[in-house]
């Protein structure tokens, strides 16, 4: 498999559009543009949180519910006054370590889609519920209004040597992957029972997915793989070595069984094709949507792709350890190759996970295979105590 021109332009595109936690509504437009064009297969549902369950018509009875999911936000500005012609208060909202901010180049977007370059000026870091700066415009700019968003000023989106370099990786590669994946599944035969759920405001606090667990949006008996951008580290989860199959977070560790079946498929279809790669990895350094909704009872495991410049932010070690006193950002990026990686894997689970009994069959296989072999070590020797 390939990605053509028009997977690479979603790509793109999506990962270039301005969004924030409680503010995705540009990137829920676009989805329900691509979600009109294919709307004589698909049934949308929205809960009043936003949350979009996305299903395939006449999905069969008795076959659990599939769900790829990724969230719509990523860490931005919001706008929470004017202070003057030139000075605006805004809260970020996200995880960005503090030196990052003063000093720090900013777009904010207006209601027609224009950017504004400003520069934050000072930060609070302590304020609650998000932390809070100034920024001076570069010019006077009277279309700006509260509740816009601003992001950090950086280069349009493009792919160079083999990746994608773009604003917000986290999570909207992995939801254009979600959406290039779906195409594929859609023409695949008994794949029907498996649909997509794009969730909110995951960036503080998980705010989408909890909802929609919770309120029954998802169906009880439903899986869940849930897309990330996960920080890379070089020596352990490098980029360009394939999509990670994540087996959890700082938080928690994922549902053996749906992580453990996935496993087996990607090991067998490396097996059997060379060209495709994946990663099998822990990932502690961050949390993720998959920890959210086991809590609340449900089968879920995460699929992610390994993210350089995590949430923007450069040089993240010095930075951290004080070797840099100033923090610099820069587009989050990922490898194209890992993009078609997760694409990839996303429709070998389409294909092979009707259920997890196969897995459990396999498993107990091997651990029949194991005991004949060895059991003959488990008698007990003549005159041992």
């Amino acid at each position: 498999m390939t990605l053509s021109n028009e997977d690479q332009q979603l790509a793109l595109t999506l990962t270039g559009i301005p969004t924030a936690a409680g503010l995705e509504d540009r990137v829920i437009e676009f989805l329900e543009g691509w979600l009109f064009m294919r709307s004589a297969r698909l049934r949308v549902q929205r809960d009043d949180g936003g949350n979009l369950l996305i299903s395939q018509r006449g999905a069969p009875r008795g076959v659990r519910p599939l769900l790829i999911t990724a969230h719509l936000d990523h860490p931005a500005f919001v706008v929470r006054r004017r202070v003057d012609a030139r000075t605006l208060e805004l809260e970020f909202r996200g995880g960005v370590h503090d030196p990052y901010f003063v000093g720090t180049a900013i777009d904010v977007i207006d209601g027609d889609d224009r950017p504004h370059r400003a520069t934050i000026t000072s930060l609070d870091a302590k304020a609650k519920p998000y932390k809070r700066v100034k920024a001076r415009l570069a010019k006077p700019a009277t279309t700006i209004a509260v509740s816009d968003i601003a992001r950090w000023h950086l280069p349009a989106p493009r792919i160079t040597k083999g990746q994608l370099h773009t604003h917000a990786c986290d999570d909207l590669a992995a939801a254009a992957a979600a959406l290039v994946a779906f195409d594929r599944i859609m023409a695949m035969p008994k794949a029907r029972h498996v649909g997509l759920l794009f969730t909110r405001a995951e960036e503080v606090g998980f705010v989408g997915a909890i909802h929609a667990a919770r309120n029954g949006l998802v169906p009880r008996n439903a899986r869940l793989i849930c897309l990330e951008n996960s920080r890379s580290f070089p020596h352990d989860s490098p980029i360009g070595a394939g999509a990670i199959l994540r087996v959890g977070d700082r938080l928690s560790v994922f549902s053996p069984e749906l992580t453990n079946a996935l496993g087996e498929l990607f090991t067998q279809a490396r097996t059997k094709d060379a060209t495709f790669t994946f990663q099998r990895k822990l990932m502690p350094g961050g949390a993720c949507e998959a920890t959210a909704f086991a809590a609340h009872g449900f089968e879920s495991t995460c699929l992610c792709l390994p993210l350089g410049n995590y949430h923007n932010m450069t040089d993240i070690d010095r930075v951290q350890s004080g070797k840099a006193k100033r923090g610099r950002v820069g587009s989050e990026f990922v490898s194209m190759h890992d993009f078609e990686s997760l694409v990839r894997m996303l429709q070998i689970a389409a294909a092979g996970l009707h259920d997890t009994d196969g897995w459990k069959r396999s498993s107990m296989k091997l651990m029949d295979r194991l005991h004949r072999s060895g059991r003959s070590l488990l008698k007990p020797r003549r005159g041992a105590r």
